[in-house]
């Protein structure tokens, strides 16, 4: 009886050491196969992108292109609804006309009617200067000869005089009529013009955005608003991708940067590609603060090792090459 207690007790006591076994072993497997070894640094290909959006609010009513769709640089994407500013183009282009209409008053003067009329008065006016010289003259010489007396002579020159202040003022009024306004109102009759035609230009220019075309050839990546919804001032509409203008970003830690420096040339290989290699120049570094992950190591005796950006770009295209996709540094090589 005793024999089989202590064969019992015997066959627990190696069960569960074989169970400690087997639980050091997975530990193991997990710290081997699940933590991602330090000669492997993962990366992420990016692409330009360029988000597309209008001045002005509206309504979304076509869209001449879809998501995944070829485009290049003049072709329409989106166009936009946009009656309140076609209103204001509306009233800009009315005030531009008055403006217009006067300015050409200011530069043709008066109308043939008024400068006949002001003619006619000069003459009338020069006609009575002729009298009223006359009758002084004729006066000035009965005078010399004691004919008439001082008053007749001083009303006579004071008639004249008279007649030629009003002979001067009708030609003046005749030289107004037919050279039209003065040149400062000329000058401001076209400032007004100009403020008008800067105004139209303006809401032209507004209106212009309800036309929304492609800056740069690439794909449509997004679209965001659908057709008749509408979109505020600045609002993203959709987002092109220049898939001619790539790169990959890292983020390293320093501890692993001592091959990775700006210009250096490195070999990676991308899994979705069926592992292709790829070679990369690095061009940027920056540190990705505070915000990064840290590896804390102070607990060790030793110091926080920071992470830090780090861009590549592939020394030629790669036309399968998507954003997104995984870029693997293989310090070790493959």
């Amino acid at each position: 009886m005793n024999e089989n207690k202590k064969y019992s007790i015997s066959n627990m006591a190696l069960a569960f050491i074989a169970v400690l076994i087997v639980v050091a072993l997975v530990a193991l497997a997990g710290f081997f196969f699940l933590s991602p070894p330090d000669d492997i640094i993962m990366g992420q290909a990016e692409a330009t992108q360029v988000r597309i959006s209008s001045k002005v609010p509206g309504r979304v009513l076509i869209y001449r292109a879809n998501e995944g769709d070829k485009v290049r640089v003049g072709d329409t994407l989106v166009i936009l609804d946009i009656p309140d500013v076609e209103a204001k183009l509306t009233q800009a282009e009315a005030a531009r006309s008055a403006a217009t209409a006067q300015s050409d008053k200011a530069r043709r003067g008066a109308r043939s009617e008024e400068i006949t009329a002001a003619y006619e008065l000069w003459q009338k006016a020069r006609a009575g200067l002729e009298i009223g010289e006359k009758s002084y003259e004729r006066v000035q010489n009965l005078y010399d000869r004691g004919v008439v007396s001082a008053q007749a002579r001083d009303e006579a020159e004071a008639n004249y005089k008279a007649m030629l202040a009003t002979e001067k003022a009708a030609r003046s009024q005749y030289d107004m009529a037919r050279d039209g306004a003065r040149t400062e109102d000329k000058q401001s009759a076209d400032a007004l013009v100009m403020q008008a035609q800067g105004a139209v230009d303006e809401v032209e220019s507004y209106i212009s955005e309800s036309i929304l075309i492609a800056p740069i050839d690439g794909e449509v990546a997004e679209r965001f608003p659908e057709r008749g919804e509408l979109v505020g001032t600045g609002a993203p509409i959709m987002n092109l991708v220049d898939l001619n203008d790539m790169w990959v970003t890292f983020s390293v830690r320093e501890d692993l940067l001592e091959d990775l420096k700006v210009g250096a040339q490195v070999e990676a290989f991308i899994p979705a590609l069926n592992n292709q290699s790829v070679s990369l120049t690095v061009y940027y570094m920056k540190d990705m603060g505070s915000y990064a992950a840290w590896k804390a190591t102070k607990t060790t005796g030793q110091y926080d090792t920071k992470t830090f950006e780090v861009r590549a770009r592939p020394a030629q295209r790669i036309p399968d090459l998507r954003p997104g996709m995984s870029v693997i540094l293989d310090r070790k090589g493959r």
